[in-house]
């Protein structure tokens, strides 16, 4: 997973944030470079199917935040030398980029997964050390085996606010949720991304699109068969569902538990009223009618909710990727039955 931002890295206008947090607007769109789309692009595609991560560099401007450049973090082991060795590197690279007179304010990372598997803990808790020092910061998620199904598979996810908060108050059990009226679809939000180009870099693609219309990119889009594609989406969504099932079951307990706790405690609570009722006849004091340090009268802990409302938003990625990629299906033998009565 990626390292928070160094020290070092924060900008002013980051600092200056702060400030006007209130007075900012919200974030509405992701602008990037198209220098940096395929850079990040080339190092996602050159690991695969590794996980890689990397810094973003740009600038926060009103309610779009633009990426102008980024650079990849070297694959490293976990362990406390290497956490050291990653900020060193990244305070390395920012200066390095700043004496050659290019971008170096963080506004995120980017990394990659396969088949859309990005939602998890790490990416929560990563997300909540960005944010201790750039207020508005951005995950731009690449999926190198949904591109080769002719898709970029290029998305840009922050935290909600809401989520946040209730995270940092370890406010995420049921009766908290309830409250804030808080699903698992209000986890994630997903930031429309604009790629731009200059206007010399849009006129030297232009100079360098071939004069023949079709290629034999074009033509494998007609390959009929997704069987691969669909078998691994099927594979991880019978993972999750055993994740779901395991996450229901540990609720099961909790409430089994809650259950017999409070069936010791009525029990508890008719034997000491009887008992009252005879010191009051003999003219003694009655005992209080609830026992601190009985061990019936201690709360259970309610799991928290965030691995479930995690596994239900992969589920539901990994739906949508085979009823995308089923319709397309339908949609190439259609065709391909069209042309066959023809």
């Amino acid at each position: 997973m990626a390292n928070p931002p160094a020290a070092g890295g924060k900008s002013f206008l980051q600092a200056m944030s702060t400030v006007t947090e209130e007075a900012a607007v919200p974030l509405r769109v992701v602008q990037m470079e198209g220098l940096a789309v395929l850079k990040i692009i080339k190092h996602c595609e050159e690991f695969a199917p590794a996980l890689v991560t990397g810094q973003l560099l740009g600038l926060d401007v009103g309610s779009v935040l633009e990426v102008t450049n980024c650079f990849p973090f070297p694959i490293r082991e976990d362990d406390e030398e290497a956490d050291a060795d990653g900020a060193n590197y990244q305070l390395e690279m920012m200066r390095c980029l700043r004496e050659v007179n290019v971008d170096n304010n963080t506004v995120g990372w980017y990394q990659s997964c396969l088949l859309g598997s990005f939602q998890t803990v790490e990416l929560i808790e990563t997300f909540m050390n960005y944010q201790e020092n750039i207020r508005r910061c951005v995950c731009i998620v690449y999926d190198p085996s949904r591109s080769s199904q002719g898709v970029l598979a290029l998305k840009a996810l922050k935290l909600t606010d809401s989520f946040m908060d209730l995270y940092r108050n370890n406010g995420l059990t049921g009766e908290k949720l309830r409250e804030k009226k808080l699903s698992w679809v209000d986890i994630f939000e997903e930031i429309p991304i604009k790629v731009s180009n200059s206007a010399l870099v849009s006129a030297f693609m232009k100079e360098l699109e071939p004069e023949s219309p079709v290629s034999q990119c074009d033509f494998d889009r007609l390959k009929l068969s997704t069987a691969p594609f669909m078998e691994r989406n099927l594979e991880f969504m019978i993972g999750c569902m055993d994740g779901l099932s395991s996450e229901q079951n540990k609720f099961q307990y909790y409430y089994r538990n809650l259950g017999r706790q409070q069936s010791q405690q009525q029990a508890w609570l008719q034997k000491r009223r009887q008992e009252n009722m005879s010191r009051k006849a003999a003219g003694e004091e009655p005992l209080p009618e609830e026992d601190p340090s009985n061990p019936i009268f201690k709360p259970l802990p309610e799991p928290s909710r965030l691995e479930g409302y995690l596994v239900t938003n992969q589920i539901s990625s990994y739906c949508n990727h085979i009823n995308g990629v089923a319709g397309q299906s339908f949609n190439r033998l259609y065709l391909m039955k069209a042309l066959q009565e023809d």
